[in-house]
């Protein structure tokens, strides 16, 4: 009897060990899957310093940018649908949704889980915006979400120092 006891007791364990395991590698997938780089497209004028200076932002916060010069940035902008008082010198595009301009890194992984928008802006060229670090001076500055709807929301503020 003490042996089948024992045996009961190791298949018990083996299964056990096996679910820990099965557990583990979903785990460990999932985790990677999570911290694969988000992708981003980012159109910009061949000119601009500022649209590069953003692209390494994003980069050093994790995403893998897709750099395409253009020729006419307005042409770009209004096929994305960004409207006029959204403006900034560059536009990205990320899951279908345009970013555009100084846009924080933190912002644009926020508007991945926002099926509401249809994009996200930092209109103008705000100093202390990512790509517009001029020393440590900072304007205020507002990211602002377009809706479906054509509303505009106030997303994230920063102010001023």
């Amino acid at each position: 009897m003490a042996k089948s006891t024992s045996m009961k007791a190791k298949t018990l364990l083996k299964g056990r060990a096996l679910q820990v395991a099965a557990g583990a590698a979903l785990l460990m997938a999932s985790t990677a899957q999570a911290t694969e780089a988000l992708t981003i497209d980012v159109h910009r004028d061949a000119n601009c310093g500022c649209c590069k200076k953003w692209i390494a932002h994003l980069e050093t916060n994790g995403f893998k940018v897709n750099d395409q010069v253009e020729a006419n940035m307005s042409a770009v902008k209004q096929r994305l649908g960004v409207v006029p008082r959204l403006a900034s010198c560059h536009t990205a595009v990320i899951d279908g949704k345009f970013v555009e301009g100084h846009v924080p890194a933190a912002q644009v992984i926020e508007l991945s889980k926002r099926s509401d928008l249809l994009g996200i802006a930092v209109p103008g060229m705000p100093a202390g915006s990512p790509g517009m670090e001029v020393g440590d001076k900072r304007q205020a500055f507002e990211v602002i979400g377009l809706s479906k709807a054509g509303t505009d929301e106030v997303i994230a503020e920063y102010p001023a120092n």
